[in-house]
C-alpha cells in the first residue's frame, strides 16, 4: 500500500522577513502577520501573493511567495481609499438613506462627491455630522464582509436597491460570479479589494466643497499626516463641465455607454465627443485672436499621453481658419547636452528636470524672435546627445504666433525673460469622468497609461511590461514638474473621448496578457484587464482621421 503524502503543512516565502517557513495548509494573510510579526512602516493593509494582490483575509494552500504591503504602497493606498468611501457611503446611508452618493472626481488633492438627487449645496452641518457618524463606524470595528454570488443574483441585488447603474455594469458581463460587499448589513460592489475591517481606517477628513464635499486622505509618502486642500478652480470647472454634459446625454457611467454601444449607438457617441473637442479647440482658437494684438506665445502643457501633440496641431489648424500662422518650436532642441543632464536618485539622467533645458539660451531666442530678428535655432541629437546648428534660421512676421509644447510650459521659471501679456497658457489632459458606476470613479491616470501602454508598443516597441516599469518614474515627474502649475493656465482642454476606453480595449488587451506572474508587474496588469473587462469593445472605423485617439493607435492624418 502507498502511503498518502502528508499535506498539513506547506512552505512558504515571505519577502518582508526574507524567511521560508512552513505554515498549515488554510493560514490567512492576517494569521501569518501576527504568528510572525509581520512590521512595516505602517500596518499592513494587503499582501502580493505570487505578485498578485490579495485581501488579509486570503487563505493560502499552496507554496506561495508573499509580499506584504502598507499604505505607502500604490495598492495599499487604494485599498485604503476603497475602504474609506465604504465608510462614507455608509454614513450617508445610515443618516440620509434617501440620497444617492456619487464619488464625481480627483481635485484638490481629495476626492469630491455630491448627492446625486439635487443641485443645493451640502450644508456644513450636514457634512459634520457624516464626518462624526465614519469615525463612530471605525470605532465599532465593523467588518467588510467579502462574499462571492452568482452575478445573476448581483444583478437582482442591485435592481432590488435601486443601484441601477451597477445592475446596467453587471448584466452584460460575461462571468458566472461576482465579488460583494456588505458592511453591517449594507452591500455594495468595489472594484478592487478592501481592508479588513473599520478599525483599519484611521485617518481621513471630509470638508465643505462647492456644492458638495472633498473627501481628504492621508499624504502620499507622509500617511500620519491627512492631506490638505489645495485648490483648483479651474481644473474643478473643467471636470464639471464635462460632468454636465455627460448627464445631459445620459452617459455618466461604463454601464450607460455599454447599453448605448449595444443598441447601435456608437457611431453617435463617437460623432458628438468629437465634436465637443472641435467645438472647444475653435472657441480657444477664437480666444487667441481676440488677443493678438500683445499675444505672441502659446505655451502648451499637459502629462504623459494627454495628447498634447495632436491638440497642438488641431489649434494650429483652428488658427489658420482665423487668419493667424502657428509657428511651433520644439522644447526638445533646448535640452542641454547629456553630459550636462541632471542625474536623479536612481543615478540616470533626469530629461525630466527643468535643468535639462537650456533656459537661458531659449529664452535669449524666444526675445529675440519677438522682437522680428532672424534667429538660428539648434537641434538636439538623441541618438549622440549633443545639441548642433545646422544653418537653420527662422523669422517670426506680425501674423505669426510661437506655438511652444512641453511638460515645463506652464511653469514660469521657463520663460521668465517673456511678459505675461504676451503669453497664452493652456493646460491639457485626459480628465476621465465617466465612472464605473457611482462610487467607482476611473482615475484619470490609468485612461492615459492605457493610452501609453498602446502608443509605446506602436511607435517605439516597448511591451507593456516596459511601460509599467517606466510609469512610476513617470508619475513621479508630473508630480514635481506638471501639476504644481496646472493653475497657471489661461485655459484647460480635457482630451478624453467618453468612447476611448472601448476602443484601446483591443489593443490593450494581448499587450497586458503578455506579463507573467513571475513579474512585480504582473498585479498591475490583472488590476488593469480586470478593468477593461468592465467595457464593451467599440471599433474604431468611424473616427475621424484628425482624433486625438489616433495619436496613440496610429492611422491619424497628422504627422508626427
Amino acid at each position: 500500500m502507498i502511503a498518502k503524502p502528508n499535506h498539513k503543512e506547506i512552505e512558504i516565502y515571505i519577502e518582508n522577513i526574507d524567511k521560508r517557513i512552513n505554515i498549515p495548509i488554510g493560514t490567512t494573510l492576517l494569521q501569518l502577520i501576527y504568528l510572525h510579526r509581520i512590521k512595516l512602516n505602517n500596518q499592513v493593509l494587503g499582501a502580493f501573493v505570487n505578485n498578485e494582490l490579495e485581501e488579509l483575509g486570503y487563505q493560502i494552500f499552496n507554496p506561495k511567495n508573499i509580499r506584504f504591503i502598507d499604505i505607502n504602497n500604490v495598492d495599499g493606498m487604494r485599498m485604503y481609499t476603497r475602504s474609506v468611501l465604504f465608510l462614507l457611503y455608509k454614513a450617508v446611508y445610515d443618516l440620509y438613506p434617501n440620497k444617492t452618493l456619487k464619488i464625481e472626481h480627483a481635485v484638490s488633492k481629495g476626492l469630491y462627491c455630491e448627492f446625486n438627487e439635487t443641485n443645493e449645496s451640502t450644508s456644513v452641518n450636514s457634512i459634520e455630522a457624516i464626518l462624526k457618524r465614519m469615525k463612530e463606524l471605525v470605532d465599532e470595528n465593523l467588518l467588510f464582509e467579502r462574499r462571492e454570488i452568482l452575478l445573476e443574483d448581483a444583478v437582482k441585488v442591485f435592481t432590488e436597491n435601486n443601484y441601477l447603474e451597477k445592475a446596467k455594469l453587471f448584466k452584460n458581463r460575461q462571468k458566472l460570479y461576482t465579488t460583494i460587499y456588505k458592511l453591517d448589513g449594507l452591500c455594495d460592489y468595489f472594484y478592487g479589494h478592501l481592508v479588513p475591517s473599520t478599525s483599519y481606517l484611521k485617518l481621513f477628513n471630509l470638508e465643505n466643497y462647492y456644492n458638495g464635499m472633498l473627501l481628504l486622505m492621508p499624504k502620499v509618502g507622509n500617511p500620519s499626516k491627512i492631506q490638505e486642500i489645495v485648490f483648483q478652480p479651474k481644473l474643478f470647472e473643467i471636470f464639471q463641465e464635462y460632468k454636465n454634459w455627460g448627464e445631459i446625454l445620459k452617459l455618466e457611467t461604463i454601464g450607460s455607454i455599454n447599453e448605448a454601444v449595444i443598441n447601435g449607438k456608437t457611431t453617435e457617441i463617437i460623432q458628438v465627443a468629437e465634436a465637443l473637442h472641435e467645438k472647444k479647440l475653435a472657441q480657444i482658437a477664437d480666444i487667441i485672436e481676440k488677443k493678438h494684438g500683445n499675444l505672441h506665445l502659446i505655451l502648451i502643457s499637459g502629462p504623459s499621453s494627454s495628447g498634447k501633440t495632436t491638440f497642438s496641431k488641431r489649434l494650429s489648424i483652428q488658427l489658420k481658419v482665423l487668419g493667424l500662422k502657428p509657428r511651433p518650436i520644439s522644447l526638445d532642441n533646448y535640452f542641454v547636452n547629456r553630459k550636462d543632464t541632471p542625474i536623479d536618485d536612481n543615478g540616470d539622467y533626469n530629461y525630466e528636470s527643468l535643468n535639462a533645458i537650456d533656459v537661458k539660451l531659449l529664452n535669449e531666442h524666444l526675445v529675440s524672435l519677438l522682437d522680428g530678428k532672424e534667429t538660428e535655432l539648434p537641434k538636439y541629437s538623441f541618438e549622440t546627445g549633443e545639441r548642433f546648428w545646422d544653418g537653420q534660421k527662422i523669422q517670426i512676421s506680425e501674423d505669426e504666433i510661437i506655438i511652444l509644447e512641453g511638460i515645463h510650459a506652464l511653469n514660469p521659471k521657463l520663460t521668465p525673460n517673456i511678459d505675461n501679456s504676451q503669453k497664452f497658457k493652456i493646460y491639457v489632459s485626459a480628465l476621465t469622468q465617466v465612472g464605473i458606476d457611482w462610487r467607482n470613479r476611473i482615475p484619470t491616470t490609468d485612461n492615459r497609461l492605457l493610452r501609453r501602454i498602446v502608443r509605446d508598443n506602436k511607435y517605439r516597441g516597448y511591451s507593456a511590461l516596459e511601460t509599467l516599469q517606466r510609469w512610476p518614474s513617470v508619475r513621479r515627474g508630473e508630480e514635481e514638474h506638471i501639476f504644481p502649475y496646472q493653475e497657471e493656465a489661461d485655459i484647460m482642454f480635457n482630451s478624453a473621448l467618453m468612447f476611448e476606453l472601448g476602443v484601446l480595449k483591443k489593443f490593450a488587451l494581448p499587450l497586458l496578457q503578455e506579463i507573467f506572474e513571475n513579474e512585480p508587474q504582473y498585479a498591475e496588469a490583472r488590476r488593469l484587464l480586470k478593468f477593461l473587462s468592465y467595457f464593451e469593445e467599440i471599433k474604431y472605423d468611424n473616427i475621424p482621421p484628425t482624433s486625438i485617439l489616433l495619436e496613440f493607435l496610429g492611422g491619424s492624418s497628422f504627422k508626427y
